[in-house]
């Protein structure tokens, strides 16, 4: 599995080395001609025949694979799928693997968006009718990034629950600029400087 900063890849299973057949070449002759015995990939009782049926099939399924991974992973995908390729007893070439890099790094200082994340992430790894193991270790990997996010959102809700105080300055700081002119509003018009108003409720909580 090839890891990068942030992202790992999604990997399909590829094939061993197929031979190139020597001096093989893809048909132009219509199907209901009769089957020159002479021309292998045609010959249904040849081997080179049976090795290219075999890596069609493998090519299709290496594209559906990635595409899976491409299509479940959204916004979390970097770019599209790469493949690897062999060339067939046809002289034309195959997908015989392929790869798909996916964002798997947490989003700091949101653990709620971090476990969306990674939920994203376990979905594409998982997507293909059959991951495979790089898949399946990605898709841990992801289940881990979100357990321990929900540790750390668990501990922020016990925090609020047991009543911290956040210091009037730091509070502030988080506000928006419509916010904190409503909430030094309703500070005013508490300490009798000047009358709150549903304005400024609609404000504060717009």
């Amino acid at each position: 599995m090839v890891v990068n900063a942030n992202s790992l890849s999604l990997l399909s299973r590829s094939s061993g080395s197929a031979p190139v057949a020597a001096g093989s070449r893809a048909s132009q002759r219509q199907q209901t001609e009769p089957v020159d015995p002479t021309e292998a990939v045609r010959d249904p009782n040849s081997s080179e025949y049976r090795e290219l049926q075999a890596m069609k099939q493998r090519d299709r399924e290496v594209r559906q694979h990635e595409q899976a991974h491409v299509s479940a992973g959204g916004a979390h995908v970097s770019g599209g799928a790469t493949f690897s390729y062999e060339t067939g007893p046809d002289g034309r070439r195959y997908a015989v693997g392929g790869e798909v890099q996916i964002d798997t790094s947490a989003v700091a200082g949101d653990p709620e968006a971090t476990i969306r994340k990674m939920q994203a992430v376990r979905s594409a790894a998982n997507a293909p009718a059959e991951p495979s193991a790089e898949d399946r270790s990605v898709a841990a990997g992801a289940a881990r990034a979100e357990a321990q996010a929900r540790a750390e959102l668990r501990e922020q809700q016990q925090a609020a629950d047991d009543g911290e105080v956040v210091p009037r300055q730091q509070a502030d700081a988080g506000l928006g600029g419509r916010a904190r002119s409503a909430v030094e509003a309703y500070r005013g018009a508490a300490q009798g400087d000047r009358p709150a108003s549903d304005q400024y409720l609609l404000d504060l909580t717009a």
